[in-house]
């Protein structure tokens, strides 16, 4: 792969400082009334991390004999600690593989969201870059060929201030799911790799010749749905007519984004479902319960978050695997 690798360090403060979440676990356990209790671990994709941590506090407030813990490190590690049985779900961003699925990974969607290109706010071109837009075949220009160097070549205006490209560096399912929509695997795209959402985040807003690849849910701020500081979504001219219409002009807000992959305005992939996957169908009570909830009453927490709901009829295809029909 031909990258230039990018440390990045104190991960843990950079997750908090971006997500502001908190611990799922650490509180004294008590048995609910319905005596539900045990323990249920989650790891994996970055892009679910949110929304598993309300699901679990959720719960947890519901079942309170009932400890979750979730932990981020990307698809990669979410599938092999599935697999490997380490926890009772990997967190994973993407399809799964045929291989995958042989050893016994079994999926079950629970939300959907999007990867989107990232770039500094101070972009050098950024006027003419919101009027017209990146194409697709610019992006592969970037990420796959390295074929484009500047800035003034994405937008025709002789700008000669170079292109900084920035990847994930580590096995994960935004870059794969990206590198899909670009017609080639994570492996194939060029640039510097960071490590993480956060981490990649960071990088764009520290340079301002950057464009990365983000979950939406990373390059957006939760609680006031704007873009974080430093950091804006680069539109995708999708009809390649050399500028944003209105029906591309859906940047602004992570709201607006949301709305564009319901209406199917936003391109699928880099618009993808998300997954919990576990090593065959599970059978511990407790954690069957657990994804019943994520099926049924917490899709509700989706839309608050900033995720997509699953349709009721793959939602009645999970529930069908775990033998429970509505």
């Amino acid at each position: 792969m031909r990258r230039t690798f990018l440390r990045m360090t104190s991960m843990a403060a950079i997750i908090a400082a971006t997500l502001g979440l908190g611990s799922c676990g650490g509180n004294k356990q008590q048995v609910g009334e319905d005596g539900l209790s045990g323990e249920i671990s989650l790891s994996g994709a970055f892009a679910l991390y949110p929304l598993a941590v309300q699901w679990a506090n959720d719960f947890q407030a519901l079942h309170p004999g009932v400890k979750i813990d979730v932990s981020a490190g990307g698809a990669g590690k979410g599938i092999t600690d599935a697999l490997a049985q380490v926890v009772d779900f990997g967190m994973v961003s993407r399809e799964l593989g045929e291989a995958e699925i042989k050893r016994g990974a079994v999926g079950f969607a629970v939300a959907k969201d999007a990867v989107v290109p990232t770039i500094n706010a101070k972009n050098p071109v950024l006027k003419d870059l919101q009027k017209h837009g990146i194409t697709r075949d610019q992006l592969i220009g970037l990420f796959i060929t390295g074929k484009v160097k500047t800035w003034g070549e994405i937008v025709e205006n002789g700008n000669t201030t170079p292109v900084s490209v920035y990847t994930r560096s580590d096995a994960c399912g935004a870059a794969e799911t990206w590198a899909l929509y670009l017609g080639k695997k994570q492996e194939d795209l060029l640039g510097t790799a960071v490590f993480g959402d956060p981490g990649l985040a960071e990088a764009v807003q520290k340079d301002v010749e950057a464009i990365g690849l983000n979950n939406i849910g990373f390059a957006y701020d939760i609680k006031t749905g704007l873009p974080h500081p430093g950091l804006l979504v680069a539109p995708i001219d999708v009809n390649e007519n050399g500028q944003i219409d209105p029906e591309e002009d859906f940047y602004a807000t992570k709201q607006g984004v949301v709305e564009a992959i319901k209406e199917g305005r936003y391109p699928s992939p880099p618009a993808r479902d998300l997954y919990f996957v576990s090593k065959g169908i599970p059978t511990n009570p407790v954690v069957i319960e657990f994804l019943k909830y994520i099926l049924t009453e917490g899709q509700a927490a989706n839309e608050g978050q900033g995720y997509i709901a699953i349709p009721q009829e793959k939602l009645d295809a999970s529930l069908a695997k775990l033998g429970i029909k509505r």
